[in-house]
């Protein structure tokens, strides 16, 4: 897994000419700042679980011979010692936890900007909420493992994945397949537009809903929810007198591309429709599909 949080950026949007595209086939949290706090490695290993390997949390469980697990193991193992097989009982580790009690952490995600201080016992539920924590890559057509910030993930998409940048908040996609039946090969694309200061991925793709190509964009926010809520956009598809139109707001990146795909909030075309935009003859899909991103007021 690569994580950085340094790159470089593409330029802001300096103009928001129309793009055309033909492809063919939670605020950080307020606690005081506290000096680096450095907890040696066997004062770790003691506070992790033998079972999970994850962090111990009171109440933290001992057997009659000082082995500990943690509360959500002890059922698992059916109240018997992972280590010496006797029997766990209710036996408290008292000390060990006003040990956990005492610690004070920097959040796992420091080196990306987070400088809050957390009490041990708080500190797992921060870091899974907290702002400065990594982005997935969001690119859909590989399983990337590549994590970092934003200005990583787009210097990442623009250098590895190859993908489309366009600057401007208008955009003209054209699509076209020789073989509107075909959904397997994943059919899709990515392009990423910066405008207001901010960056889009614009998604397009087809996949199956039960025997049935079914085609859908969609746009996602490289940022947080809250953020992302402070946009809008439209996706417009039209041919052959017809026209169909969405309006939304982008969901952000910490949502993965299947569940946005999945949970269809986005412009959906079935295949019966898209090849009527076409032209209704079936012999090859021709998809226009314009759009619009603005910043609510």
């Amino acid at each position: 897994m690569t994580i950085r949080n340094k790159a470089e950026v593409i330029d802001p949007p300096q103009n928001k000419d129309m793009t055309d595209i033909v492809e063919c086939v939670n605020s950080p949290a307020k606690t005081a700042l506290k000096p680096n706090v450095t907890v040696s490695s066997s004062v770790h290993k003691l506070l992790e679980c033998p079972v999970c390997l994850n962090a111990m949390y009171p109440p933290i469980h001992q057997c009659s011979n000082g082995h500990t697990l943690c509360s959500s193991c002890k059922p698992r193992v059916h109240d018997r010692c992972p280590i010496c097989r006797h029997e766990l009982g209710n036996i408290r580790c008292l000390a060990l936890e006003k040990v956990a009690a005492s610690l004070e952490l920097p959040c796992i995600y420091q080196s990306f900007g987070c400088i809050g201080i957390y009490p041990y016992h708080s500190k797992s539920k921060h870091e899974s909420q907290c702002v400065f924590r990594p982005y997935s890559c969001p690119y859909s057509g590989s399983e990337c493992t590549a994590i970092g910030d934003i200005p990583y993930l787009v210097a990442h998409l623009k250098d590895d994945h190859k993908v489309d940048m366009h600057n401007g908040s208008t955009f003209n996609h054209r699509y076209v397949k020789s073989n509107p039946h075909e959904v397997e090969n994943a059919t899709w694309m990515l392009t990423v537009f910066s405008c207001f200061g901010q960056y889009f991925c614009l998604h397009f793709e087809a996949f199956h809903l039960g025997t049935s190509p079914v085609y859908i964009a969609f746009l996602r926010f490289m940022g947080d929810d809250n953020e992302a809520k402070n946009h809008g956009y439209s996706l417009q598809v039209c041919g052959s007198g017809r026209k169909m139109t969405w309006q939304g707001v982008p969901r952000s990146i910490r949502d993965s591309h299947r569940k946005v795909r999945d949970s269809f909030d986005g412009l959906v075309i079935q295949r019966n429709m898209a090849l009527l935009f076409s032209g209704g003859d079936r012999k090859e899909l021709k998809l226009r599909v314009t759009g619009r991103i603005w910043k609510e007021q």
